[in-house]
C-alpha cells in the first residue's frame, strides 16, 4: 500500500514535537520550547515560511546557509522533476554519472585558477574530511592548522578542527596533531608551519561563528607562509560561498589568493538534495588515486546522485540567470546602511559585520548606568543570554528567523535569501530598530525574558555539576 505524505503531514500536525521528543531529540525539543522556536511549520516558499496557524515568517536563519535561493524555487524544482520523471539510472556505481562530470565542469569554471578537478560527497562536513585525505596524500603529512573560532562540521576529523571546545568536549582524543592559531597571528601560524609536519593550513574566509571576516592582508600572508613551508591551503565555503557574500567564493574578493583546495555544500543542494564538492587540483587528486587499484580509495555510496546533480547544476544556473550575487552586493549594502545608522541611537549596539547577505550585528557594554548594570547582570548568569534578547523578540514580534552567532558571542547573525526584496530589508530594519527601542528600557519586558533564560541557564548548570559530582 502506498504511502500518503500528506495525510502524514495532516495527522501528526501540532503533534511533531511530540513525537521527535519521544524518539529522536528530547533535549533539542526542551531548548526549542525554552527559546520559543517551537513553532509547527506547514509551508515555505522564497524567503517565507508559515506556521500552522497561518502566521507567515521571514526565513533570515536560511537552515545556516542552505536556503540561498529561498524555498521551493522553481527552476531547481523542475530540474529534480525531470529527473524523477526521466528513467535514466543513478548509483549504478562503476559508472562515470554525466551529471557529476558536468556539474564539475560548471564548477571548476567558476574556481580561482587551477582548481580542477572535483570530488561529491554529502555535505559540507564530509567535504572538509576529502580535503584533509588529500592534503595528507599529496603532503605526506600528518597534522592541519585550523582557526580559534572555526567552525568545519562535527565529523571526527572536521570535529578535530573546530575552534569551540564545547563541540569536542566528550569525543577526545580526536586525530592526532590538530594545531589552532589565532586569526591574525602570522607569527603564531609561522611557529607551526616551520616544525614541517603541516599538511594544510584549513581556513573560513569569513568565519560562520561570529562573521568574522578575515583581512586580505592576512590571507595572502598566510598563503606565502604555507607556500614557504611547503603547506596547502584549503579554503571552506561552505557557508559563505554560492554567492552568500557577492562573489561566488568569498576568497574571491582577494586579489592573489589561490587556494589550493575548495570545499562547498549547504545552498549547492538548491534546498532539496544534500551534496558536498571539494575542488582542487589535478596534483593532488592524483596523489589520492595514484593507481588502478586505489581508483575508489576514497568514495561514498550516495555520492554523484541525479538528483544531488541536478540541484547543483539547478543552483548554479538560478544565481547566475537572476544576478544574484551583485544582489547579495546591493541588499547587503542596504543593510548596513540601515543599521549604521540606528548605532548612534542605541547604546547596546555597536556595529555591524557584512559581506554580502552574510552579516553580523553586534552587540555591547553600554555606557549609562542602569543599562549596564542590566548588561553585567544577565551576563553573569550565563554570557551566551543577551543576544537572545534581539533574536527573540524579533521571531515572537516581528516573526523574523535570526540565530546568535556563537558560544558567548553578542552577536546576531543573519543569512538571508539571496532574492529577497528591498521591502523585507526595510521590514527587517524596522523590526530591528522596535527591539532596540524596548531593550533600552530597564526594567521592562524584554528583560524579564532575559531573566526567565537566565533562571534556566543556571538550574542547568547546577544540574550539570551535581551530575559530574556523582
Amino acid at each position: 500500500m502506498p504511502i500518503d505524505i500528506n495525510t502524514i503531514l495532516a495527522e501528526t500536525r501540532g503533534k511533531n514535537f511530540e513525537i521527535f521528543e519521544e524518539h529522536v531529540n528530547p533535549v533539542f525539543v526542551k531548548v526549542l520550547r525554552i527559546l520559543g522556536f517551537n513553532h509547527s511549520w506547514i509551508r515555505g516558499e522564497g524567503p517565507y515560511l508559515w506556521d500552522e496557524d497561518g502566521t507567515r515568517y521571514l526565513d533570515f536563519l536560511c537552515n545556516w546557509g542552505v536556503f540561498n535561493f529561498g524555498r521551493r524555487h522553481p527552476t531547481i524544482r523542475g530540474a529534480l522533476q525531470q529527473v524523477l520523471d526521466s528513467d535514466f539510472p543513478g548509483w549504478v556505481g562503476f559508472d562515470g554519472p554525466p551529471l557529476a562530470g558536468v556539474l564539475a565542469r560548471e564548477l571548476t569554471k567558476r574556481m580561482p585558477e587551477g582548481l580542477d578537478t572535483v570530488y561529491f560527497s554529502n555535505s559540507g562536513t564530509e567535504a572538509i574530511e576529502a580535503a584533509i585525505k588529500f592534503t595528507r596524500a599529496a603532503t605526506g603529512r600528518p597534522c592541519i592548522i585550523h582557526l580559534a573560532k572555526a567552525f568545519h562540521g562535527l565529523t571526527t576529523g572536521s570535529l578535530s578542527l573546530n575552534g569551540e571546545a564545547s563541540f569536542r568536549r566528550g569525543f577526545e582524543p580526536l586525530l592526532s596533531g590538530g594545531s589552532e592559531v589565532k586569526l591574525g597571528d602570522l607569527a603564531g601560524l609561522e611557529a607551526r608551519l616551520a616544525v614541517g609536519d603541516i599538511a594544510a593550513f584549513v581556513f573560513e574566509p569569513i568565519q560562520g561563528k561570529g562573521v568574522n571576516i578575515a583581512s586580505d592582508e592576512y590571507l595572502l600572508a598566510a598563503q606565502n607562509l604555507c607556500r614557504k613551508y611547503g603547506a596547502l591551503m584549503v579554503c571552506d565555503e561552505v557557508q559563505s560561498g554560492m554567492g552568500r557574500t557577492g562573489r561566488f567564493l568569498a576568497c574571491q574578493w582577494i586579489d592573489g589568493l589561490q587556494p589550493d583546495v575548495v570545499c562547498l555544500s549547504k545552498a549547492l543542494s538548491g534546498g532539496y538534495v544534500p551534496v558536498g564538492a571539494t575542488i582542487t587540483r589535478r596534483a593532488i587528486y592524483n596523489s589520492v588515486y595514484d593507481s588502478m587499484n586505489r581508483a575508489i580509495v576514497h568514495a561514498s555510496t550516495f555520492g554523484m546522485g541525479n538528483l544531488a546533480m541536478a540541484a547543483g547544476l539547478a543552483s548554479l544556473a538560478v544565481l547566475d540567470d537572476e544576478n544574484l550575487a551583485e544582489r547579495a552586493n546591493e541588499l547587503g549594502a542596504r543593510f548596513r546602511r540601515g543599521i549604521e545608522a540606528m548605532v548612534p541611537r542605541y547604546e547596546f549596539l555597536k556595529g555591524v559585520r557584512q559581506r554580502g547577505l552574510m552579516i553580523g550585528i553586534e552587540f555591547g557594554k553600554p555606557e549609562s548606568m542602569s543599562l549596564r548594570a542590566a548588561w553585567t547582570m544577565v551576563n553573569k548568569m550565563d554570557e551566551n543570554l543577551f543576544a537572545q534578547a534581539i533574536v527573540i523578540p524579533l521571531l515572537d514580534d516581528h516573526h523574523i528567523l535570526t540565530q546568535v552567532a556563537g558560544h558567548a558571542i553578542p552577536i546576531v547573525k543573519i543569512l538571508p535569501p539571496l532574492n529577497i526584496s528591498e521591502a523585507d530589508v526595510d521590514y527587517f530594519l524596522a523590526a530591528l530598530e522596535d527591539v532596540m527601542i524596548k531593550l533600552h528600557k530597564f526594567p521592562g519586558p524584554a528583560w524579564d525574558v532575559l531573566m526567565k533564560l537566565g533562571n534556566h541557564a543556571i538550574t542547568a548548570k547546577r544540574r550539570e555539576g551535581r551530575a559530574a559530582a556523582t
